[in-house]
């Protein structure tokens, strides 16, 4: 049982490796964790691996991604001198990428849900 999980994270890890070496030989401004999404995702539709091989660690990982934004925030902390004279900007970025991004996911979900009821009603 324990050597899925291993299998799983070491896919994923491959996949976030070859993101990474991307990321220092294309001069694009594009970080290594995006590179390595997009190939996870193509890598999914194309069926070069399998959701079976990465479901129940990728699961894990959204579910304790909260976990991974102590640091961030600890950093804010630590910066609050510096930020302090402008947080009511960085307040309004929130909000309006917030809102942004939020509408963004709605129109694409409906447009799939339209999408894939079209399929089913042909």
């Amino acid at each position: 049982m324990m050597m899925k999980y291993v299998k799983q994270i070491l896919v994923i890890l491959l996949i976030t490796s070859i993101g990474e070496f991307l990321n220092i030989f294309l001069p694009f401004p594009i970080s290594g964790n995006i590179y390595g999404m997009a190939l996870l995702f193509i890598s999914l539709c194309l069926g070069v691996v399998k959701l079976d091989q990465i479901d129940e660690t990728a699961r894990f990982l959204l579910n304790v991604m909260p976990i991974l934004f102590i640091p961030s925030a600890v950093g804010i902390m630590e910066k609050w001198s510096e930020l302090q004279h402008i947080w009511w900007q960085i307040i309004i970025i929130i909000i309006l990428t917030t809102v942004f991004v939020m509408a963004v996911s709605g129109l694409v979900t409906q447009a799939i849900i339209k999408r894939d009821r079209g399929q089913n009603e042909k």
